[in-house]
């Protein structure tokens, strides 16, 4: 086993991407919003016999606050305001954890029960609301294993802006057209949910 060979795709990556190309936004609330779409990756390279937990957390990729600002046409872009709060170091662990690699390998490790918050709330993920982040998997060796580093993985085509309200009104019909109970297809009749990211290495990161 080499740590060099863990690889991690997205799952959903061309319905991820159709957010993406618009500025995805997530709400957040007092009592929690799931996450749409629903983040789901595929791992490889693990050690089977190793046991792992696997975290989500939230990075913010800039310091800013961001703002949607609509022109003359109606048609409204982000902009970069001022300096946010100090992000929130909040956590969350898959509830299949801890678990051997084998069963992390065995089929897409999906976060389906997220919720973000922008209330004080162990149980959930708490946000600032505005900032931009990009969900960072992190897959962390057991006590007493051989391997000590934790691995992580990010993808561009999941950032999004946390919002207590949708401002594009493009995103809202997105959320809309393609939710959890329906089956969405581009225009070549390509079901964009079977799609999923090539390949990518996991680089070893010990600042997870």
């Amino acid at each position: 086993f080499e740590r060099q060979s863990v690889k991690c795709h997205l799952e959903d990556a061309a319905l991820w991407q159709v957010f993406a190309e618009r500025t995805n936004e997530m709400i957040v609330t007092r009592a929690g919003r799931r996450m749409f779409p629903v983040l789901s990756v595929g791992v490889s390279g693990l050690n089977p016999q190793a046991m792992y937990s696997v975290f989500l957390d939230f990075p913010m990729i800039d310091p800013h606050r961001w703002r949607y600002v609509k022109g003359e046409d109606s048609k409204g872009e982000w902009e970069a305001g001022g300096r946010t709060d100090p992000p929130i170091q909040s956590r969350y662990k898959h509830p299949d954890a801890p678990h051997y690699g084998s069963h992390w390998m065995n089929g897409p490790i999906v976060f389906n029960r997220v919720k973000l918050t922008n209330k004080n709330n162990p149980d959930q993920v708490v946000l600032n609301s505005l900032p931009r982040y990009e969900p960072r998997i992190i897959i962390v060796p057991e006590p007493g294993q051989s391997e000590t580093e934790p691995i992580c993985a990010s993808f561009a085509e999941t950032r999004f802006i946390a919002v207590t309200a949708y401002q594009n009104d493009e995103i809202t019909d997105l959320k809309i057209r393609h939710n959890p109970f329906a089956k969405a297809f581009n225009k070549d009749g390509i079901s964009l949910s079977a799609q999923s990211s090539p390949e990518v290495k996991v680089a070893n990161q010990a600042t997870c």
